[in-house]
């Protein structure tokens, strides 16, 4: 069995009580208190994350841009030093490697990656690298990140850290001192997230802590991000789940001369999809889980990809894959949860509106 992974933070975690378990290879924090309190910390004033797990991959030299370009679903062509995209790596049959930030820096792009798909991401990005005149560095054990998220986000950053961070807006970043701090997060929420050494996490975490800031798992990450329609590598996005089907088109560039999987996303898009994710309510409180066929008439047209009781809505909601002819909001479905079936309506799949600095 493979030794799990500690982040620069674990003894933080420790410390504080916190219920720790296994997540994409590390002993992660699953919560401190209660998910509920830190799901609430977030969407109402601020708390804090060790996302230290998350991997970083440097892509650099003279064909970086059209290698980058290559490999990932969005544009960077023209992109300029302190803008991030959101997108995807495909396999050439238009499945998903993974969903990943691309940073612009100076003279390097830098690949945000899913903690569990790290190696494989990496292995991919080599494999695909061959014959360019590029580096490809998976550098993740040099970083360590914070998500910093809520509202008061910006004013816990100036107060705990010293920083001024009211001139980035959403999807920048700038570097303060030796942090690399964007204006980006996985909750809905404003925020921020800090790349730096872990000596200086550590200093960053600590500094917060001493300011009241919530420190929050990785439970109401899960339920924060779910209520705005964010995607799960491995349940809304897979080898097997195209961005088109998850309803991601808006980050795949068609219109791009080339990339891995831009013949497959095409055809997929040209034949009409089979298959989609979307939202569900359910009239019950009942809580769909992931995996639970939804169904019609007793017969199965998909099945639950992540579903909770909403902390911020109080219903019972769930994203899922159905056969496209059924993904129509509106539509009637029942969720089968053990023996029972429960009544439900198909709806569009962000449950709580986002709260981003666009300007």
């Amino acid at each position: 069995m493979e030794e799990l992974k500690k982040t620069c933070l674990y003894d933080s975690h420790i410390a504080l009580g916190a219920q720790m378990s296994p997540f994409g290879g590390f002993m992660m924090p699953i919560q401190y208190s209660d998910i509920i309190s830190e799901h609430n910390a977030v969407r109402h004033a601020c708390g804090m994350f060790d996302v230290s797990h998350m991997g970083e991959i440097f892509v650099s030299g003279p064909d970086a841009e059209r290698f980058a370009n290559h490999i990932f679903t969005n544009d960077v062509s023209g992109m300029i030093p302190g803008k991030i995209l959101y997108g995807m790596m495909l396999y050439p049959d238009g499945g998903t490697v993974d969903d990943l930030l691309v940073y612009r820096l100076p003279q390097t792009f830098l690949f945000v990656v899913n903690a569990a798909n790290i190696d494989k991401d990496f292995a991919w990005m080599k494999q695909a690298a061959e014959g360019w005149n590029v580096s490809v560095e998976n550098r993740s054990e040099e970083w360590g990140e914070i998500a910093l998220q809520g509202p008061e986000a910006e004013s816990m950053a100036a107060k705990a850290l010293g920083m001024d961070l009211s001139d980035l807006v959403f999807y920048t970043f700038k570097e303060v001192g030796n942090v690399l701090v964007s204006r980006t997060g996985y909750t809905g929420e404003d925020g921020f997230e800090f790349y730096a050494s872990a000596e200086e996490i550590r200093r960053i975490w600590d500094a917060l802590l001493s300011a009241g800031t919530v420190p929050c798992g990785l439970g109401c990450r899960d339920t924060l991000r779910f209520e705005v329609g964010l995607p799960l590598y491995g349940h809304e996005l897979g080898e097997n789940i195209s961005p088109l089907e998850a309803g991601l088109g808006i980050f795949v560039k068609l219109d791009k001369e080339e990339f891995i999987g831009k013949e497959a996303t095409a055809a997929l898009k040209a034949d009409g999809l089979k298959r989609k994710i979307v939202g569900i309510e359910l009239e019950d409180k009942a809580i769909p889980r992931s995996g639970y066929p939804v169904e019609i008439d007793g017969r199965q047209i998909g099945e639950v990809t992540t579903g909770y009781n909403s902390i911020s809505t109080g219903k019972s909601v769930c994203m899922a894959m159905l056969d496209a002819e059924f993904a129509v909001p509106g539509t009637n479905v029942e969720i089968r949860i053990r023996k029972k079936t429960f009544p439900g309506k198909v709806c569009k799949k962000r449950f709580y509106d986002k709260n981003y600095k666009r300007n």
